[in-house]
């Protein structure tokens, strides 16, 4: 739609397109944008400017005549008279322009006789008269003449421009060409250039064009520049630090709409910016390396701070990491205001809401990552796992650590930035400031986590120490997200880092730390004696198990190790839910979760000092720990016992290896009843022991016809006579009945009659029916041998003569166990060679047995080789290292003085294995934990 003007009016210059013709702005009504005209002078012509129609390069004089008139009157209100608009002017108006005279602001310039005086115009008609083209359109006399008089003006000021050489009439008038960025420089040279030659690091540019808000076309007229060949460089600028929206084009197929506020943006910049000759300083380029970044300076104030106070774009993180940060802290007052009066692109904007307080105290329990801690409110008790918070450091992005089940290692410094994390905060009060909240996707069930400042000490934000040293950097927002209210700062601090090169910006290839694994058994119990040999060592508390039981870092070392605190035990805790969920969870015990926590608030993830003296089958070392300075250094063992949460091993207590210190601790807490102690009942009878049925204290012969275990076996006694009976007993029964089997009644503990091989023939032997396994075949065991076997029913059993039974003939094997040690199962390799070490021994020999009673079944006994006086092999086992004294509640209430006399050998034999480090002592010693 095409502006109709009056004949005569008023209007402001909005740009200069050529010499020859402008832009006129309206005035806005009705919320709608100002009209505009192109108005082009009567009866003159200036030269063509560069474009892609002439290949970018402008007429003779182009240039100059543009720019007179640009610097005369754009932006300036200007009087027009028209001559010539509507269907025969096509999409223009034709006419005059005045303004006051600069040197005389009582009288009035014709523009386009003054430019035509200068030479920058020429006139239509050289040499004409006032009876033009014009002059026929109008039948008003005075319209008549008024035309003869500007015709004479014309000429005039014609005839001085020929005489003076001036503008397009001089020798050599200007001739420009216009050099893309892109297509004829790299516009990153541009930016070098004029930080290295220009003054102030700005070059003069003219603002061509405006596209939206943030981004205009800019030609560069800075003489600085001219021996670069950058004069008259034509490129895009991205204004620095704002993003506005953008402005739609209808002209596309199909046309673009504009986003909200899109006009509004670029019309309030374009009467502020457009063909104003400004100072630009240029910061770098976008991602295409085409456009520049860069701050337009007006003389008026900050364009970016202006637009975003009128809620016209938002702040663009991108480009405002490049800009100097003395000039961010204005963009960011100005965007908060208009948040807070919701302005413009921030009509709907609602400030973030947290869940609970926005500011509070509190403890780092755990650093989980480098940028994610667990934190105690010092409002909160800790009793129970959910007082706790999980915060992350707003607007910092650590390096994430990996994952070893999926093959995917740890980014560069993700172990340097968490270590450093854990060193600035762990154990210590800070100050929280949450900004924002973000639902992190876990699995199926999304967690709502808090994003915060975190002050400690004089640190008033631990993420810039981060960023400051190389370990983090910021988080990349988009524009309309959330962020750390120090967000200039942290870009600030990153920016530095970079300069210098520090952590994640070196340049240097990163060395990946290998930490030696010592938590598995085989390499924890090769590596454990260098461990014990060093005696007291530094080490980092990694992870807690339980109250008692640990995974740490020993940084001398460069190892992980699995430790559990000698002499005392703590409760079982609560099993973590991946236990839970494949079903090996064990309930908790009392207080075995409030003693796990005292260990967390205590010592994770601090500097401890430990000393090493065993470590268990399962690769755990034992020892003490201890906590604190030197000044101030305690063992956390007594800790845990003063409160009630660990009780002293029995074992090391009957044996007397247990401190005394320890044992005068728990004492103390028992009697003010303390954390376990406050629930069980203190005996100070007795222990619990197992009872003898019958105490014999002789002196047997005996064969041994099984051995179970290297502690367990069964015997025969030698001239049994029931072992003849029965005998000769099953020989008859295995004549009469032969090898076939018959059917019989399979319920656990019936007498059965089995087959047997011995090696020689097959017969028919005594059997007891243990168990009926599910593929349907019976485990039996042959009460006058004491072997065990699996047989099918329906070959291998059959009913037995009541006249064979044992209520008539007494089993002839009797089960038997050494007195007073324990042996490891015959599933580990100790157990193997307790067994094979006892089979050496006393296998086909008449052995010496000392009984002192039965219990459970099992007959209680000391075995010799021959002579009683001669050392038992109880005690032999026990000097190899493969048996060991048992617990207090294994051993029995009713002692003679041959089961004294044995536990006084048994101690001095253990003792020696035990320092000598032989079978199951060879790694130190052994805790409760290893028995379990």
């Amino acid at each position: 739609m095409v502006t109709i003007l009056p004949n005569r009016g008023t209007a402001k210059i909005k740009s200069v397109l050529s010499g020859d013709t402008v832009v006129l702005l309206g005035r806005a009504a009705d919320g709608r944008s100002a009209p505009e005209v192109t108005f082009t002078f009567e009866r003159v012509t200036a030269p063509r400017m560069a474009s892609k129609a002439n290949n970018n390069v402008d007429d003779p004089g182009a240039f100059p005549s543009r720019e007179w008139l640009r610097n005369l009157c754009v932006g300036k209100t200007v009087t027009f008279e028209t001559r010539k608009q509507g269907a025969s002017a096509g999409d223009r108006v034709y006419g005059l322009l005045f303004m006051p005279d600069p040197t005389d602001g009582a009288k009035q310039w014709n523009l386009s006789v003054e430019s035509v005086r200068r030479g920058f115009c020429t006139p239509k008609v050289l040499g004409g008269d006032a009876n033009g083209d014009s002059a026929a359109d109008n039948d008003n006399g005075d319209s008549a003449r008024s035309v003869e008089d500007y015709e004479t003006a014309l000429q005039s000021a014609y005839k001085e421009a020929l005489a003076a050489s001036a503008g397009v009439h001089s020798p050599k008038p200007l001739v420009r060409k216009l050099i893309n960025a892109g297509d004829e420089f790299e516009a990153m040279t541009l930016v070098e250039k004029a930080k290295r030659i220009c003054t102030n690091g700005s070059v003069t540019c003219v603002i061509e064009y405006v596209f939206d808000g943030s981004r205009f076309r800019c030609i560069v007229t800075d003489p600085e520049l001219e021996s670069s060949g950058l004069l008259y460089a034509s490129f895009t600028l991205i204004l620095g630090g704002v993003a506005c929206p953008r402005v739609g084009n209808p002209r596309l197929t199909p046309p673009t709409p504009s986003e909200p506020f899109g006009v509004e943006a670029r019309d309030f910049v374009e009467v502020r910016l457009l063909q104003r000759e400004l100072k630009i300083t240029l910061h770098g380029t976008d991602k295409s390396k085409v456009c520049l970044v860069g701050t337009v300076h007006h003389p008026r104030g900050n364009i970016g701070a202006e637009i975003l106070k009128n809620g016209l774009g938002r702040i663009s993180d991108w480009t405002i990491r490049m800009m100097s940060p003395g000039d961010i802290p204005p963009l960011r007052i100005a965007e908060n205001a208009a948040k807070r009066a919701r302005l413009g692109v921030f009509e709907s904007y609602a400030p973030p809401s947290v869940s609970g307080a926005s500011e509070f105290m509190g403890t780092v329990i755990e650093v989980l990552s480098g940028d994610t801690l667990v934190i105690l409110p010092s409002s909160e008790t800790y009793d129970d796992e959910s007082k706790l918070k999980k915060i992350s450091l707003a607007s910092i992005r650590a390096p994430r650590a990996g994952n070893e089940k999926m093959g995917k290692p740890d980014e560069p410094y993700a172990a340097e930035c968490k270590d450093r994390l854990r060193a600035l905060t762990i154990g210590k009060a800070v100050k929280v400031n949450v900004h924002y909240e973000k639902e992190i996707p876990m699995g199926p069930n999304p967690e709502k986590r808090q994003f915060g400042t975190i002050s400690v000490g004089k640190r008033v934000d631990v993420g810039e120490t981060l960023i400051s040293e190389g370990l983090a950097n910021t988080q990349r927002h988009r524009d309309d997200d959330e962020k750390s209210i120090r967000y200039d700062e942290l870009v600030a601090a990153e920016s530095v880092a970079k300069s210098t090169k520090k952590g994640v910006h070196s340049d240097k290839e990163y060395k990946v730390k290998v930490i030696n694994d010592l938590t598995d058994p085989k390499k924890a119990k090769t590596y454990s004696g260098t461990l014990q040999r060093t005696g007291q060592t530094k080490a980092i508390v990694d992870y807690v198990f339980s109250g008692s039981r640990f995974k740490l870092f020993v940084p001398s070392e460069n190892c992980f190790i699995m430790f559990a605190l000698a002499n005392i035990r703590c409760p079982q805790p609560s099993p973590n839910p991946g236990a839970v969920s494949r079903g090996q969870a064990r309930p908790a015990e009392a207080f075995g979760d409030a003693s796990k926590r005292y260990a967390r608030m205590s010592i994770q993830q601090r500097q401890v000092d430990i000393v090493c003296s065993g470590v268990t089958q399962g690769g755990v070392m034992t020892g003490d720990l201890y906590v604190g300075q030197e000044a101030q250094r305690r063992s956390f063992s007594i800790e845990l016992v003063a409160s009630g949460l660990a009780t002293v091993d029995q074992r090391k207590i009957d044996y007397g290896e247990a401190p005394k210190v320890l044992i005068d601790t728990q004492t103390a807490a028992q009697n003010n009843k303390l954390g376990i102690w406050s629930i069980v009942q203190v005996i100070k009878d007795e222990p619990k022991v197992k009872s003898l049925g019958k105490f014999d204290d002789q002196i047997l012969d005996i064969r041994i016809s099984e051995i179970l275990s290297g502690n367990s076996f069964f015997f025969h006694l030698v001239g049994d006579e029931n072992a003849k009976v029965i005998e000769e007993g099953m020989k008859i029964f295995t004549e009469q009945n032969g090898t076939k089997a018959a059917p019989c009644e399979i319920k656990k503990g019936k007498l059965v009659a089995a087959l047997f091989n011995d090696g020689s023939s097959t017969s028919w032997y005594r059997a007891k029916v243990i168990d009926k396994t599910d593929t349907g075949k019976v485990k039996v065991l042959f009460v006058d041998h004491g072997n065990v076997a699996t047989v099918s029913p329906s070959t291998h059993l059959r009913p037995l003569d009541m006249t064979l039974g044992t209520d008539k003939i007494p089993a002839v094997a009797k089960e038997a166990v050494l007195a007073l040690i324990k042996v490891r199962p015959l599933e580990s390799d100790d157990g193997v060679d307790a067994a094979r070490m006892f089979q050496s021994i006393a296998w086909g020999k008449d052995l010496k047995a000392r009984v002192h009673g039965e219990a459970d079944g099992q007959v209680l006994v000391t075995l010799y080789e021959s002579d009683i006086e001669s050392p038992s092999i109880n005690e032999k086992l026990s000097s190899e290292g493969l048996a060991r004294l048992g617990k207090r509640d294994e051993t029995y209430n009713t002692y003679s003085d041959s089961l004294s006399n044995l536990m006084k050998d048994l101690k001095v034999a253990q003792d020696k294995a035990r320092s000598s480090r032989k079978g199951m002592w060879i790694y130190g010693e052994i805790p409760e934990e290893d028995e379990d």
